[in-house]
Parts: structure tokens; sequence; C-alpha cells
């Protein structure tokens, strides 16, 4: 026999054969497929996201001075930019007609600019990074923060913070298209402006960077949370140079809680988690009666914006972004039964609004809803249980925090809000409790979110759980068969067909790698290539190799297996060790790697028998 034989199970006798027919090893795969944790490319979005940062602190400011200017005009009459509430014009029933003028408005800027303009900007933005790679059309960088405006300085009950979530998205997607980016940097760079929004809006950098994992990124990576994170630290300190440090929202001072009072927290954040997934669903079961309508969805804001002007002309405090109101829900200004009223008016302005597609947010509003709710609940915990020690103003704060919870799902970005707009220490237990019950009891009672319910019905799947991926954490050399069954580069195809049609141990493989006489990997040739060759039966194995073979070391992980897979379009790849890449030590192939999946899903689903 000669020395270039083939593995065991052996084959027949292979037939030594020129190393200058042999593809370079050198051209290998193996061991060139790392994933650096920060490359330069991860620099160069960084840069860019810092730049969109600045522009989106000062696009906050901008935003917000051009909805004081349409206030101003629309419910003073007067020309200015102050950010002004609606609450206290003189219009008298006039004051109808505002919110129905600006409704009309934007029905017009979504027909003839852009549909793209309608709704609350999240979920729009969650699409288009779920299906579009994250591609915003470049005129909604202009038409959205405009219609926003004219919608909010109309009376619109919705925060400024949506639209300039949006606008930042949009801009940082209008980078990522003009830079030439790949996909999932135009994604971080689209996280990193509406993140950067948010920052700006509520000097909420912490929160924002959370908000971006849970509602947009999809992931916790470091390629895309540094960006995001340092366009939040930019866009906040371009918000202090305009506010100062001052917190977005005056709590007195929360006293440390005890046992009860945090047991309490904890139902009123479950109570307010009822209460979202009743929001939640309201909202989309107007949508529904709205699309039922006999007209053109040009005309619903208008018609949905009657609403607004007669809550706005029963209760003021309903109208515009209502940011005071939130304030003074969580300082204890308003009384109980003014809250009442209030809350429920805010949310059904809030709810018709929204339905009829006009361009609005949700945050804001679900602050108040969830603030008002929370301290009513709190003041009646107050009365029954006195010794129990719950302070309203927290059980507010909680209410606020547990009803965006149950809305969007967004845990940890609701808790550090809480925090960072009033800086309560004292006030992170409650929160913790109280939206930790929201989300367990929307996530019970509700299968997909307010962000999310809108997309889902139009076919995207939207990620709802975000976890290590199985495959970076199985290597290689745990799936790998090491029982090779090669072939040697010499051998002829009529010995190797031979060999085959006998049904001999190992012969039954769809793929062998061709080892030459030195022991070195050199291809890998299919049983296709073998059955299917047209060259002559003494034709070398070697002369079927046409590329240099792909191979994985044995500590590289699965995940990086099945992306070379992908990459090279190949279902096995050899397996080969760091210290002697040319020495094929065991094969992995789709079948390995599906097994490694289902093992997966037994450990996971499958509990021990004893």
């Amino acid at each position: 026999m000669s020395e270039d034989k083939i593995s065991e199970p052996s084959g027949p006798e292979p037939i030594p054969v020129a190393p200058s027919l042999e593809p370079e090893l050198g051209k290998s795969r193996a061991g060139q497929r790392r994933y650096a944790l920060i490359d330069r490319g991860t620099v160069r979005i960084t840069l860019y996201a810092v730049i969109l940062g600045v522009v989106g602190g000062f696009v906050a400011q901008g935003l917000t001075a051009l909805i004081g200017l349409i206030t101003n005009i629309a419910f003073y009459g007067r020309i200015s930019a102050k950010f002004v509430s609606p609450a206290d014009n003189h219009l008298g029933l006039l004051v109808v007609l505002v919110p129905v003028a600006g409704g009309l408005i934007v029905g017009l800027m979504a027909r003839y600019g852009s549909q793209g303009i309608r709704g609350h900007g999240i979920p729009e933005a969650m699409e288009q990074v779920l299906m579009n790679k994250s591609r915003i059309q470049p005129r909604l960088t202009f038409l959205k923060p405009v219609s926003s405006a004219i919608a909010i300085g109309t009376g619109g009950p919705f925060g400024a913070e949506g639209p300039i979530i949006a606008t930042g998205g949009a801009f940082g997607s209008l980078l990522g298209q003009l830079l030439h980016t790949t996909a999932d940097e135009r994604k971080t760079l689209l996280s990193s402006g509406a993140a950067a929004g948010m920052a700006a809006t509520f000097g909420s950098p912490v929160s924002a960077v959370l908000l971006a994992v849970e509602l947009l990124l999809f992931e916790f990576r470091a390629r895309s949370l540094i960006p995001v994170a340092l366009a939040c630290v930019a866009a906040a300190a371009v918000r202090i140079t305009f506010v100062g440090l001052k917190p977005m929202f005056g709590v007195p001072h929360i006293p440390a809680p005890g046992l009860s009072a945090i047991a309490l927290y904890v139902c009123i954040g479950a109570a307010v988690g009822v209460a979202a997934v009743f929001v939640t669903k309201s909202v989309y079961v107007l949508e529904d009666l709205f699309s039922k309508l006999p007209i053109h969805w040009m005309w619903w804001p208008a018609l949905g914006s009657v609403a607004v002007g007669v809550i706005g002309y029963i209760a003021p405090d309903t109208l515009g972004v209502g940011y005071n109101v939130i304030d003074g829900i969580l300082s204890g200004g308003i009384a109980v039964k003014a809250l009442v009223l209030l809350f429920i008016l805010k949310f059904v302005s809030w709810s018709v609004a929204l339905s009829s597609g006009t361009s609005g947010g949700t945050l804001a509003p679900l602050f108040t809803i969830g603030g008002g709710f929370g301290a009513v609940l709190g003041a009646g915990a107050v009365i029954l249980l006195p010794s129990a020690g719950v302070d309203p103003n927290v059980a507010a704060l909680v209410g606020m925090a547990a009803m965006f919870t149950g809305a969007s799902r967004a845990f940890l970005a609701s808790v550090v809000f809480a925090f960072e707009t009033t800086l309560q220490p004292n006030g992170i237990l409650p929160l913790l409790g109280g939206c930790g019950a929201a989300y367990l009891v929307s996530g019970l009672l509700m299968q997909h979110s307010i962000m999310t319910e809108k997309i889902e019905r139009r076919g995207v799947r939207v990620p709802s759980e975000y976890g290590i991926d199985v495959f970076e954490k199985i290597l290689v050399r745990e799936s790998a068969n090491y029982d090779v069954v090669s072939l040697g580069s010499g051998q002829t195809l009529w010995e190797v067909r031979e060999w085959i049609s006998s049904g001999k141990p190992g012969s039954g493989h769809q793929g062998f790698p061709v080892i030459n006489g030195k022991g070195v990997l050199t291809g890998v040739v299919t049983r296709r290539d073998i059955n299917g060759s047209k060259l002559s039966n003494m034709a070398t194995i070697s002369e079927l190799v046409k590329r240099p073979p792909v191979t994985i070391n044995e500590d590289d992980t699965l995940r990086e297996a099945i992306d070379l897979m992908a990459e090279n379009g190949i279902g096995r790849l050899p397996v080969v060790i760091r210290s002697d890449p040319g020495r094929v030590v065991a094969v992995l192939t789709r079948s390995d790697i599906i097994t490694a999946n289902k093992k997966r899903l037994d450990d996971a689903y499958r509990s021990e028998k004893s």
C-alpha cells in the first residue's frame, strides 16, 4: 500500500499525485474567522454616533421650540418659541377647532408627503430595523418632526419625545445610507439617533440606552452598545448646556420604604400592569374601528381630533405634551378627584387621537395615565392601610413607570427612566418591584405590546427575548465527529466509486476530506462530485478539488462554523487544530449542528426524571 492512503475505514489503494496539482492549504479559512469584541469599524461607527448625539441634542431643542411656536400661534395668537402649555388658553368653545385644524394638516402631509409620519414613531422604526435593513425614507427626517410639531402644537395629547426619537432615528438611518454602511451598522446609527433624542428630551441617557437595547437593537453587544451610549452622552451634554442639571420632574424627598410599603407598591404595579393591557388593547380596537370608516384615512386625524378638542375644552390639562401635569402628579400637586378625571380623560383623548393615525408619541401620555392611576391607588392605600407607610408620590412614580413597562415591555428602561428623571434613589426598590409585577401581568394577559402589535399584524416577527446565542457557547469539538473518513488525493475515481458501491463502513458519508501523501488536507469532495464527474475512471480524486479547503478549528464555536458554512455554501467543515492546521482531526456537518441544537432544546424544556 502506498503512503498516500485514506484514513480508517479505508478505501482502495491510492495513487500518488504531483504536489503541483493540489490546492494550497494556505488559502484555508481555518483560524481566520474570529469575532473581535471591538474593531476599527466600531470606532468609526462610534464617531458617527457621537455626531448624531450632538445633532440629536440640537434637534430636540429645535423641535421643542417649534412646538412652542405653533402652540403660541394656535392658542394665544402670538409669535414666540417659548414652550408653553395650551391649557391656559381663553378660546372657549373655539378650542375644539384647533386640534381639528392640526389633524387636517397632518392628514394632508401623510397623504401627499409620506405615510411614514403616521403613528408614534418607535413601532415604525422597529419595522425598518427588522424588515428594511434600517433604511428610513430620507424625507421623514423633515416631515416627521414638522407633522408632529403641528399635531402637538395644536393640542394633540402627545409627548415631544416620540417625534424627537423618531427624528433622531431617521437622521441615523440617513447618515448610514449616505455612508454606505452595512445593515448592522445602520441599525446601530438608527438606534443611536433615536436614543439620543430621548436622552436630549428627558436628560436620561442610561434609560435611553436601555430603551434602544430593548426596542431597537434586539441585542446586547459592545459593537452596538458603545456607539449608542456615547451618542446619549453627547445628547445629554447638549441638553445640560441649554437647561442645566435639574431633573425633568420634581419629586419631594422619598424616604426609605418599609416592608409593608414595598409589598403594596408591588401590588400597585400589578394593578397598573392590568391597566396597561387595557390601554394597549383599547388603542388597537379603536384603530380597527377607524379602519372601517367609509372615508379616506387622510381624514381620520381630523376626525380623531374632534375628541381631543372636546375633551380639551372640558379638561384643558389634557391638551399638549403635559410634562407639567406629570410633574404635578409626582409632586402631589393635584387633588385625588381631579386626578381621576384627568387620567381618564387623558386616556380617552390620547387613545382616540393615536388610533386615528396622526403623528404623535406614547411615552408622556402613558406616564400621565400611569402616574395618575398610581397616585389614586396610593391615596386609597393610605386611607385603607395607614400604617403601611405608602407614599402617594412614590405610588405615582411606580404607576408611571409600571404603565410604560406593561404597555411597551421596556422593563429596565422604565425603571431607570423613573430614577433618572427624579434622582430619588429610595424609589429604586419600589420601582423595581412595581415594574416587575407590571411586566409579569402584562406578559400573562397580552401577547404583543403597544410597540409591536401593529407591525406583528403586518407579519413582522419582533424578538421578545434576548439571550446569548446558544451556538456561541458550544465549541466545535463538542459536536464534531472524530471518526474521520477521508480519501487519498492520488486515488482514482474508479477505486473510490467501487469502494462507495461496496457499502463498507464509512462509504455512506456525503462528503470526504482529501488528504495527500504527507497527511495534509488538500480539499473536500462530495458523493455528488465523485459520482457526477465526467472525468475518466483513471482520473485522481485531486482533480475533483476545485478550491482550497474551508476548515474550522476545534476550539472555535458552532456560530463561527455556521457562518463559514453559509458564506461558502457548504454543508461540512474539516476540523483542524491550531498548532497543525493541515491535519484533519474531525468533521463537522449540518446534522451535527442540528443534533447540538436538539440537545439544547432537551436541556431547556424537558425536566429531569428522578
